[in-house]
């Protein structure tokens, strides 16, 4: 099991800023202050200076950023381009795609699986192909909050980064049953 953990922790580094992402801003994209890029998620390479992407942000595993689309190439002879503006405080979910021509606000949440065709407003939860608005950010957040009185909720000893050992996983399993929890 070691190994898996030691090869993931390698793609995390990888990933998450060095070579890939400096070569990116080396090209033009604009990158704020704490961004987390997990393994697999990817910018466009060939336009990533069209892309803008704020403080604090987070792009799950898998995640697509683009900012062409070439489908009008082969019979207009010209690719369509468009910037993609992120803001601040944002979550994009796992394999989600941001289409060229997208502005996602600040304080936003994209679900997982999300195709992002339109802008999406400050302050909102939005999922969904086409992705659309589902709630308020606050909203949200306090469901969650409330959800979490409800279920286990486990410190950061049960993470990777804390090295979760097979007692504690059996535990969280355990206390989940069938349902979900939080961990730190």
């Amino acid at each position: 099991m070691s190994t898996f953990y030691n090869v993931l922790s390698k793609l995390a580094k990888k990933y998450l800023m060095p070579d890939y992402l400096e070569g990116l801003k080396r090209r033009g994209l604009v990158v704020g202050n704490n961004l987390k890029l997990l393994p697999e998620a990817r910018i466009d390479w060939s336009h990533c200076w069209h892309i803008r992407i704020g403080n604090d942000v987070t792009i799950a595993p898998r995640v697509h950023i683009l900012a062409h689309d070439a489908s009008t190439k082969t019979h207009l002879g010209y690719t369509r381009i468009g910037k993609v503006k992120i803001g601040d405080r944002v979550f994009i979910g796992a394999s989600s795609i941001i289409l060229p021509g997208v502005t996602i606000g600040n304080d936003v949440i994209i679900g997982a699986g999300s195709i992002v065709t339109k802008n999406i407003p400050d302050g909102v939860v939005a999922a969904g192909n086409p992705c659309r608005v589902l709630c308020g950010l606050e909203e949200f957040l306090n469901r969650r909050k409330s959800e979490m009185h409800a279920v286990p909720v486990f410190d950061e000893t049960y993470t990777l980064a804390k090295n979760v050992d097979d007692e504690k996983k059996a535990e969280m399993n355990r206390k989940m049953k069938d349902d979900i929890g939080y961990v730190c």
